[in-house]
């Protein structure tokens, strides 16, 4: 899955998933721009992490639904590694909250959909000038886009549903130039998501009803991006694909 001479922007790449997929990119052969927001010390140490196994990455924080941060960003990595991008992974997102219909404002269900669904917008929007055919965008949905999430996860499932579709729509829009979109969805992977989100017990009964018996790994997410990323991938677009051990079948 070799990306030797192509670069890629992890946006919401400073911890857990993202990070994964930011170092696993690196591993392969890519320059990297790792994106944060918050986690300044978890972008730097992948960034370190890194540069020790002898590949190049930069860390260059930004909030992911502004637009002027997103377009610095883009314009930091285009000076760092020439006015090329071949790889763009939009992981930012989140849950926010657990909040039921009657618990939910305007305001919540808007701040969801910024986060999810605007990030993703955004940084692509950014990102196209700069890329070529052959070059690869990943979103991030979820399982809760398939089946509507857990207790209180409406506006998230919604999200990520609309993610979904969006992914579609850039597929078929942007194929005839050669760009690949594709999106992951996720279920329940060991993350400070759902150490934040999800009580211990629900997980352990999660994941005593998954076949495989087990919460997944934020590197086994970053393997299938790097395929999706990688000319292995090289017909496959539009696809929403699930990795979630077996506890749902789209």
């Amino acid at each position: 899955m070799s990306l030797n001479g192509k670069t890629a922007i992890v946006f919401g790449g400073g911890r857990d998933i993202g990070r994964a997929v930011a170092e696993g990119l690196a591993r392969e052969g890519a320059a990297v721009t790792i994106n944060y927001c918050n986690d300044e010390a978890g972008a730097k140490a992948a960034v370190a992490a890194i540069e020790a196994a002898g590949r190049k990455a930069i860390a260059e924080q930004g909030d992911a639904t502004n637009r002027w941060d997103v377009a610095r960003v883009v314009a930091n990595h285009c000076a760092a590694f020439g006015d090329r991008i071949d790889v763009v992974v939009n992981v930012v997102g989140g849950l926010v909250a657990r909040k039921t219909i009657a618990e939910m404002d305007e305001a919540f269900l808007e701040q969801v959909l910024k986060l999810n669904v605007t990030s993703a917008f955004l940084a692509t929007q950014a990102a196209l000038p700069h890329m070529a055919e052959g070059g690869s965008i990943i979103n991030f949905a979820s399982q809760a886009g398939r089946d509507g999430g857990g207790p209180g996860a409406i506006a998230y499932g919604a999200s990520k549903g609309a993610v979904l579709t969006m992914t579609r729509g850039m597929a078929k829009e942007l194929g005839p130039k050669g760009i690949r979109v594709n999106a992951v969805c996720p279920g329940m992977i060991a993350t400070t998501f759902h150490d934040t989100f999800t009580k211990d017990e629900v997980r352990a009964n999660v994941a005593a009803a998954t076949p495989l018996r087990r919460e997944g790994q934020s590197n086994e997410v970053a393997d299938l991006v790097c395929y999706l990323a990688s000319d292995k991938a090289a017909f496959v677009t539009g696809a929403g694909i699930d990795i979630n051990g077996g506890t749902f079948f789209s």
